[in-house]
C-alpha cells in the first residue's frame, strides 16, 4: 500500500507542476497581457520548456526510489539528471531568444536614416545570441557527458594533456572557427547587415540570413545564393547600403544626333516630380558619349530611398523617355550612319581631281559625308 501511494504522490505532485505552469501562462497571456505584453510572449514562448523543466524536477523530487529494483534506481537517477539538464538547457535558450525577439522586431520596423543603424544593431544582436545558445548547448552537453564516471575520468587525461588535445581540436575545426572568427568580424566592423543590398559574383541581391557559418543572399529572382562567412573577409564584394540605403539609379538611351536633349531633360524632370519612388534629392539628364557607330549615349541620373525603388525608377524612366521620343521626336530614333563612296568629294583640289577620287574609291580613309538608314 505505501509504495502505491508512493506512486500515487509522484503522479499528483507531476500534475501539480504541469498545471502550475499553465496557470502561470494563462495569468501572463490573459489578464496581464495588456500591462506587461511582453511578458504575455515571453510566457507563449516557453511555455513547452518550462512544463518539461517543472515535470522532471517534480518527478525527480517526488520519484520513490527506494521501491524501485536494484541497480535500476542508479539508472533512473542518472537519466532524471541527464532529463534535467536538457530541459534546463532548452529552457534558457528559449527565454534568451523570447527576450531577443521584441527588439529584434522593432529593430525591423525602423526606416529612414535610422534603418542603417538599425540593420547593423540586429545583426550584431542576432549574432550574440546564436554565440550565446552555442556555448550554453556545448556546456550542457559537456554537463551530461561528465555525469559518467568513464568519461569524467577520461576528461581528467585530456586536460592533463589540453596542449595536444588543443593543438589538434585547432587544426580539425580550422574551417569551423574561421567562419565563426569571420562572423564576428563582419557583424561588429559593419562591414555585413542584414537586409544589405550587395552585388556577389555578378548576382545582385540582399543579405537575408547571415550566421555563424554561411551568409544567403536572396537574389533578385527568388534564387538563394549561399556562400561560407569567410567569403566576405576575403573576396571584394559589393555593398550598396555601405554608409546610407539611398542610391542613385542611372538610365542609358543611344539615339539619333537630331535628338532635342533640352526637351528630353525638362520631360524627364516633369516625370519625375510626380513619381513617388523619387526622394526629389537628384536627378540629370546629359550627353556622355558618343558612339562610334554615331549615335549618341544620353545618361539620366536619379536617387531613391533604396536600391529597390531605384530600380524601379529606373525602368519607369526609361520607359517613359522611350515613349517620348517615338511619339513626339521619331527623327530622333537610333540611326546609323554608313559611307556612300559614290558620294564622297575629294578634299581640295579642281573637280576633276575629284571625279577622279570618285571614280576610283578609296578602300580605307575616314568617312566625309554619309547617308543615313534607319536601324
Amino acid at each position: 500500500m505505501s509504495a502505491l501511494w508512493a506512486w500515487i504522490v509522484l503522479a499528483a505532485v507531476a500534475a501539480t507542476s504541469v498545471i502550475a505552469v499553465e496557470g502561470v501562462r494563462r495569468l501572463l497571456a490573459g489578464r496581464l497581457s495588456a500591462r506587461w505584453p511582453e511578458a504575455a510572449r515571453v510566457a507563449r514562448r516557453v511555455t513547452s520548456p518550462a512544463t518539461g523543466f517543472a515535470l522532471v524536477v517534480s518527478a525527480n523530487a517526488a520519484m520513490p526510489y527506494r521501491y524501485l529494483p536494484d541497480g535500476v534506481d542508479d539508472a533512473v537517477r542518472h537519466l532524471m539528471k541527464i532529463a534535467a539538464i536538457g530541459v534546463a538547457t532548452w529552457l534558457v535558450v528559449r527565454i534568451i531568444y523570447a527576450l531577443t525577439d521584441p527588439p529584434l522586431a522593432r529593430l525591423m520596423r525602423i526606416e529612414g536614416e535610422r534603418n542603417r543603424r538599425a540593420r547593423r544593431a540586429r545583426t550584431q544582436m542576432l549574432l550574440l545570441r546564436r554565440i550565446a545558445a552555442m556555448v550554453i548547448v556545448v556546456l550542457a552537453v559537456g554537463a551530461a557527458l561528465f555525469t559518467f564516471p568513464g568519461v569524467r575520468a577520461v576528461g581528467a587525461g585530456v586536460l592533463a594533456s589540453a596542449g595536444v588535445a588543443g593543438l589538434v581540436v585547432g587544426i580539425a575545426a580550422k574551417p569551423t572557427l574561421g567562419n565563426l572568427l569571420a562572423g564576428l568580424q563582419l557583424a561588429f566592423s559593419d562591414a555585413l547587415r542584414l537586409d544589405d543590398v550587395v552585388v556577389v559574383q555578378g548576382q545582385w541581391g540582399r543579405v537575408e540570413e547571415l550566421t555563424l557559418s554561411y551568409v544567403v543572399v536572396h537574389l533578385w529572382d527568388d534564387r538563394r545564393l549561399i556562400l561560407p562567412v569567410s567569403y566576405f573577409t576575403e573576396q571584394p564584394f559589393e555593398n550598396w547600403t555601405r554608409h546610407t540605403s539611398r542610391v542613385i539609379g542611372s538610365v542609358e538611351l543611344h539615339v539619333d544626333w537630331t535628338v532635342p536633349i533640352e526637351e528630353l531633360r525638362v520631360e524627364l524632370h516633369a516625370m519625375l516630380k510626380d513619381h513617388p519612388l523619387w526622394d526629389r534629392r537628384e536627378w540629370i539628364l546629359q550627353a556622355v558619349d558618343v558612339q562610334p557607330n554615331g549615335l549618341v549615349t544620353l545618361r539620366a541620373l536619379m536617387s531613391a530611398a533604396d536600391s529597390a525603388s531605384a530600380w524601379d525608377l529606373r525602368c519607369d524612366a526609361r520607359e517613359h523617355l522611350i515613349a517620348h521620343i517615338r511619339d513626339h521626336y521619331p527623327d530622333a530614333l537610333p540611326r546609323f550612319r554608313v559611307a556612300d563612296p559614290g558620294t564622297e568629294p575629294a578634299p581640295d583640289g579642281p573637280a576633276e581631281e575629284a571625279a577622279a577620287d570618285r571614280a576610283v574609291p578609296p578602300r580605307d580613309g575616314p568617312v566625309r559625308t554619309a547617308s543615313l538608314r534607319r536601324a
